[in-house]
């Protein structure tokens, strides 16, 4: 039976799910069970249903679960999540849009995912010890805010040597696409209006 494919979004819908993903989601390797290998999941959560039933209608393809509510007081919450090859093909399409340390994350996965990952499950040990050490460096990616610059560091790289540590100053953003404005945050002024 053929996988469902993701439709083909408009370079707006890209931009848009992308916003959406790099504010409110996640671009993960998760294990749906404990022995099972991790897969690529990525999923975006929210209070406003509405926001991830477009998210599935632009997709074609996902899924949308509600999250248990621990409180009286917390609204009830969603989450829309899309895996695997279908996840691949929306990361294809928004990949250009994403501004936050989730662009290293999905250059990395877009370019050592398949390879890495046997349609059968059937791993040879070189290819599991490969894969390990490529779920190592795309988990160790984080995000971190520092004032005036957001970093997105990991460790030494084996797969690439572009991604070992890049902080995203105005020179490097240009590269990435990412639009960061320089601030003094000595200057508490300084970008008020």
């Amino acid at each position: 039976m053929p996988y469902r494919t993701v439709k083909t979004l408009s370079p707006v819908d890209a931009a848009y799910m992308a916003g959406l993903i790099d504010g409110e989601g996640t671009v993960t390797l998760s294990r749906r069970h404990r022995d099972d290998q991790r897969q690529l999941v990525v999923s975006i959560a929210n209070t406003e249903r509405g926001l991830l039933e477009w998210a599935l209608g632009a997709a074609g393809a996902g899924k949308i679960t509600g999250k248990r509510i621990s409180s009286p007081l917390h609204s009830p919450s969603f989450t829309y999540s899309i895996a695997n090859r279908q996840a691949l093909q929306l990361l294809e399409q928004i990949a250009p849009f994403l501004r936050s340390y989730k662009a290293i994350r999905t250059k990395l996965i877009l370019q050592h995912y398949i390879n890495l990952t046997p349609r059968n499950g059937r791993y040879t040990e070189k290819i599991l010890a490969e894969r390990n050490r490529f779920l190592t460096e795309v988990l160790e990616i984080k995000g971190s805010w520092t004032g005036t610059r957001l970093s997105a560091c990991r460790a030494v790289p084996r797969h690439s040597a572009t991604l070992a540590q890049i902080e995203l100053t105005p020179s490097t953003a240009i590269a990435l696409r990412f639009p960061i404005r320089e601030r003094n945050i000595d200057s508490p002024q300084q970008g008020r209006s």
